[in-house]
């Protein structure tokens, strides 16, 4: 496990982290407390892999694609199961980096059992800082 404190300011370093580890795409669980920074990691990994168009929480419509290389994905409101009759899970065998918000530890172990690349990072919230907790599944 490594671990990070950062600003808002310094998340490029967590950027390049997050593509060392998943140099080819694969998922990327986003964990912690609403209002933890999640969306907000999302858009630095965004703006990492070049891309421009603002990214926005996929709260209520599940998915964002953000040009050919990342989704975004939020199963707060729908839950692992809903995620997975709708059809999501094969979303994530697309090539490029798949962001999901509030997964669980059974989606990283689905992703595990699937060979999917993936990389958990739990977020802890403080003040102007985030500690970030990334794992490997």
């Amino acid at each position: 496990m490594k671990e990070f404190t950062l600003s808002q300011d310094e998340l490029e370093l967590l950027a390049q982290e997050i593509e060392k580890a998943l140099p080819k795409g694969g998922v990327v669980i986003l964990s912690g407390d609403l209002a933890a920074g999640k969306t907000t990691l999302t858009q630095a990994f965004a703006w990492h892999l070049g891309e421009s168009s603002p990214v926005t929480s996929p709260t209520f419509s599940l998915q964002q694609c953000y040009g050919k290389r990342l989704f975004h994905y939020d199963l707060y409101n729908k839950g692992l199961e809903n995620f997975m009759n709708l059809g999501l899970l094969e979303e994530l065998e697309k090539e490029g980096y798949h962001l999901i918000e509030w997964g669980t530890e059974a989606l990283r172990e689905l992703m595990f059992s699937a060979g999917i690349p993936c990389i958990q990072i739990e977020i802890e919230k403080h003040e102007n800082r985030r500690i970030y907790r990334m794992k490997n599944a």
